[in-house]
């Protein structure tokens, strides 16, 4: 092994601790100890630097004859376990917990749920209806808490209209997931098709009060789209959904039940508050004539949202701080650039190695880091990768012109799953273009078919830690050192 080799081995082990390091920075635990705490019978939301005059923070739990939790999402399990570890009030406590798996030590106070995901499957609606259910016996001795997390928009769903199977709802997700368009454009149109998102949950309880615990997997501006919105106000019109889906031509792909949904005219015409500039449809299903079963009217409306508050856990900002924090430990001049989010993985790709350049000029021993997503279009049946394989390969191709760089790349998903892979994501130097080729693969090729995780994985360079209980969306990191 050269000595390049060596270097280039050791600061692929650098990116791999900066990132895991940021990860474990971000615990869960912590977070709510830091945001959540219970003191005497009374939930508390210590005040934020910079809140400034608020709303009362605090929740009196004897006041509250009743206490429901649903908690949605990939890290849904240990935010559920936090929670009841540090509630004092446990009895008169029920509710749902909806994750990708159902763990081996569970509460019986709860009921769980396997939901599918990056696909929904029947635990996704049996979880749906349970908790609607449950959220129909709230009123106004009843604190609801939901905890909700990346990932609950598939893990956790229910189409408005009954006629639409889990068979379809998995065609409609698969042709959001391919069509390149932004999570929260993609979470938009998901709010119109399904009966718990897009406030839904919290017009089910509108008497109840709702504290709703978020750790967000979209841009903090777009708060609503976690999740597809299951307690946020919808801010998305109809008008705009019909737009989205005309724009990346997803009516043709859409399997028939789901294509008849949002064209026909029902669509607008159940809508309960038409002409009043409600964003909100029915609360529950269709009936068998197309009508809404259950309603919601403008006075319940505006009552489950003045009773409903909302606490930010964790965010992207802080995978990101904390891998700025690492790199600087690590040595490394830091530079944060989160302007890609949502870009097309090339476009991004190109961009950040021309900013990774002209940092490095004046900073020789370098970490540009990157959070937020990037954007795949689907054109084809993908083969094995994810949105942060295929960009590592798209940049290992471009670092493939200048060999003799001392360069790495690397790009994970902080849930430790990239698309339909086992792994987190991948890294790349200027070597792997040529590694690859003499492995007998062909990277170019690869990239085109979506299929980068074989060839990563073949090299070594794959990023595999598992399920990790987070999803604070992707971390980017461009590190280098000194000829």
């Amino acid at each position: 092994m050269t000595s390049n080799e060596r270097d280039l081995e050791s600061m692929h082990a650098t990116a791999t601790r900066i990132f895991l390091n940021s990860l474990d920075a971000c615990r869960i635990e912590s977070a709510f100890d830091r945001h959540i705490q219970f003191e005497d019978g009374v939930l508390r939301r210590p005040l934020a630097a910079g809140d400034g005059e608020a709303p009362p923070r605090d929740l009196r739990l004897k006041d509250y004859r009743q206490i429901f939790v649903v908690a949605i999402g990939k890290a849904a399990v240990p935010m559920l376990d936090t929670l009841l570890l540090r509630m004092e009030r446990r009895g008169g406590v029920r509710g749902i917990c909806c994750s990708p798996a159902i763990p081996e030590k569970r509460n019986w106070r709860i009921r769980y749920f396997a939901g599918g995901h990056p696909l929904p499957n029947e635990d996704s609606f049996a979880a749906a209806r349970a908790t609607l259910a449950l959220l129909r016996k709230a009123n106004t001795d009843t604190l609801v808490i939901f905890l909700i997390s990346g990932g609950g928009s598939a893990l956790f769903d229910l189409p408005l209209d009954p006629a639409i199977t889990v068979n379809d709802a998995i065609v409609f997700h698969q042709a959001l997931i391919g069509c390149g368009a932004p999570i929260t454009e993609v979470n938009s149109i998901r709010k119109y098709f399904s009966a718990v998102k897009g406030g839904r949950l919290a017009l089910a309880a509108p008497a109840a009060t709702k504290l709703s615990v978020l750790l967000p997997d979209v841009p903090l501006r777009s708060l609503d789209t976690l999740a597809s919105g299951p307690t946020s106000p919808n801010s998305t019109t109809l008008a705009e959904v019909q737009e989205l889906i005309a724009r990346y031509a997803l009516a043709d792909k859409f399997p028939p039940t789901v294509r008849s949904f949002f064209e026909r005219g029902a669509l607008a015409d159940s809508n309960p508050t038409k002409g009043k500039s409600s964003p909100f449809l029915p609360l529950m299903p269709w009936g068998e004539r197309g009508h809404a079963t259950e309603t919601v009217n403008s006075k319940q409306e505006e009552t489950a949202f003045r009773n409903s508050v909302f606490e930010v856990l964790l965010s992207s900002h802080d995978l990101v701080e904390n891998a700025r924090i690492a790199a600087e430990r690590a040595g490394y001049f830091a530079v944060v650039d989160n302007s890609c989010d949502d870009w097309d993985y090339a476009d991004a790709a190109r961009y950040l190695l021309q900013r990774f350049a002209a940092e490095q000029a004046a900073h020789p021993r370098c970490c540009l880091i990157s959070g937020g997503e990037v954007t795949v279009v689907l054109n084809r049946t993908p083969g094995a990768g994810g949105r942060n394989q295929q960009f590592v390969l798209a940049c290992a191709l471009e670092l493939a012109k200048t060999p003799e760089e001392m360069l790495v790349v690397f790009s994970a998903g902080s849930d430790g799953i990239d698309g339909n892979t086992r792994a987190a994501g991948a890294m790349a130097d200027p070597t792997t273009v040529q590694r690859a080729l003499a492995f007998g693969y062909d990277p170019e090729d690869a990239l085109a078919r979506f299929d980068a995780c074989p060839l990563l994985t073949a090299l070594g360079d794959s990023v595999v830690t598992g399920p990790t209980g987070h999803n604070l969306r992707d971390l980017r990191l461009f590190i280098a050192e000194p000829h």
